[in-house]
């Protein structure tokens, strides 16, 4: 019998003197295992070993790379130390131990809280595991929250990394200290739009001389740093100096909340409107003064458009550069609107420079319309039908057997309520931890019979589109014969709009269209 090995660090006994040490938790759980797998006398496949990672963690790469070869069956048997190392949510432990795992003929054990899925007897323990892990993930998760917001409305800062201009104060947990270098580039940026340049035009100047951006600033000084996403990461950019120009923290109030999580369950954050935010005035010393930053935003008001109907730009964030793949601005010249790449002007060689006029943008997009359009409707309609109807069957298809899924689901859980309660007339557990039990089995079990509500909708409404046959011809007839566009027809039917530079010796600019159907 082969056996995987897998590991996982504990939050709470983080111990490691370097990042690239295994923790003591990490080593001993290893010895401990192997020394059980020997006893046992099973072959050992491999160490699976996620260091620095929380159980409710889907993200974990020995995690996913351990499932991913249980799935292809490279070994017979997972052991771990407990059944919280594999993880803490009940939703996984069902999906894989009880689920996925006897369909891919894999034994799961953990040593210490005794799971063993090849011992039929004890699957209600080892969900009640699910259900401890699964609250202890929720109350830590509050527990935390508590904490951080009490933190952050007494004004201390919490996240990981400071803001460019300041670093983290190595005397006073939570409080910032002006990082000299950089501070000075801050008040010559403030300076710079004070006197009338643009933000695109400051830019430009810090990346003619040399001056790298504040993520690149942050690199080169062995600071903590968020990973950039975007090519020509180590050049100022425009949304840099304009995020520079309204943050508070510059005159010495610390603002922080902007994001918050959507679920303990997830490392997803989502904007909060200002009014959520954490705003407290005077908490560490500021770079800029308040008259140089009254005038600054008195200026970034007389400068603002206001976003009505009717201002809206025809291809506004519409357009990419398909270069660099940033969003296309618009421009004015000689009473003509014309797209050109945003990264064009911060920096020399910065990007190819896409550039195209919105009239002729526009009339390219009308003639692939028209030409789709007639193209679209000579074809044999029976034929396009019978395309569409098979992609509706398979989504119909997938939806049954997700709906199966959950049914069984249900009755398992149906069935674990009167286990427990049987249990619970044998004396095996007490009144309160039956009632404590059943209601997440049963609250679980209402989750699921909503899904199916739900999707038993979905079903109705995919089958009541087969039955009326494709609409998209319906749609496509819409816009026949085109010869203007407006914001509506823009966004029902483009997603985006890759631009190219104009080629030597034409008139012709590379353009591609990603359509919205």
């Amino acid at each position: 019998m082969k056996v995987a090995i897998y590991c996982r660090l504990s939050e709470e006994d983080r111990n490691k003197q370097f990042e690239t040490d295994d923790s003591n938790s990490i080593q001993n759980q290893k010895a401990m295992l192997l020394q059980y797998a020997v006893e046992q006398g099973w072959e050992l496949y491999n160490i699976y070993s996620d260091d620095d990672y929380t159980g409710s963690d889907r993200r974990r790469p020995e995690f996913n790379r351990l499932l991913n070869d249980a799935e292809h069956h490279k070994f017979d048997i997972i052991l771990c130390k407990t059944q919280s190392r594999f993880t803490r949510e009940l939703e996984l432990v069902e999906k894989y131990i009880h689920g996925l795992f006897p369909i891919w003929g894999i034994r799961f054990i953990s040593i210490v809280d005794n799971a063993d899925t090849a011992n039929k007897g004890n699957k209600k323990s080892r969900q009640i595991n699910g259900l401890v892990n699964e609250w202890y993930l929720e109350d830590m998760s509050e527990n935390i929250r508590s904490v951080l917001t009490n933190r952050r409305e007494n004004g201390f800062h919490i996240g990981a990394f400071a803001l460019y201009g300041y670093k983290k104060d190595p005397d006073q947990k939570g409080h910032l200290i002006i990082d000299e270098e950089a501070a000075a580039v801050v008040r010559e940026v403030f300076t710079l739009f004070s006197q009338g340049y643009g933000k695109t035009a400051i830019a430009r100047m810090l990346n003619d001389r040399g001056i790298p951006n504040p993520t690149e600033y942050k690199r080169l000084h062995g600071l903590r740093y968020q990973q950039p996403k975007m090519k020509n990461s180590t050049l100022w950019k425009y949304f840099a100096i304009s995020d520079m120009l309204a943050n508070e923290i510059y005159i010495g109030n610390m603002v922080q909340g902007k994001y918050g999580s959507i679920s303990y369950k997830t490392k997803q954050n989502k904007p909060r409107p200002k009014s959520e935010w954490f705003i407290v005035e005077g908490t560490h010393e500021p770079i800029i003064d308040r008259e140089l930053w009254n005038r600054v935003q008195s200026l970034i008001d007389q400068r603002a458009k206001p976003f009505t109907i009717g201002t809206i730009g025809l291809f506004a964030r519409k357009a990419r550069c398909a270069n660099c793949g940033y969003i296309m601005r618009s421009s004015k010249n000689r009473g003509k609107h014309y797209l050109q790449c945003s990264n064009r002007h911060v920096a020399k060689d910065a990007c190819i420079g896409s550039f195209i006029s919105v009239d002729k943008l526009e009339q390219l997009v009308i003639d692939e319309i028209n030409r789709l359009s007639a193209e679209y409707l000579d074809k044999d309609e029976l034929e396009q039908n019978i395309e569409f109807c098979d992609n509706l069957q398979g989504q119909k298809k997938r939806l049954i057997s997700d709906m199966a899924a959950y049914e069984k689901k249900i009755a398992e859980y149906s069935k674990g309520i009167r286990e427990l309660y049987m249990d619970k007339v044998k004396g095996l557990i007490s009144e309160s931890d039956y009632m404590e039990m059943s209601k997440n089995f049963t609250a679980d079990r209402d989750r699921l019979e909503r899904v199916i509500a739900d999707g038993e909708k979905q079903l109705s409404e995919i089958e009541e589109k087969i039955a009326a046959g494709d609409n998209r011809r319906e749609l496509i007839e819409q816009y026949t014969n085109l010869e203007h566009l407006n914001r509506e027809i823009v966004e029902t039917l483009i997603d985006y709009i890759s631009i190219g530079k104009r080629i030597p010796g034409t008139r012709d600019v590379p353009v591609e269209i990603h359509w919205n159907f």
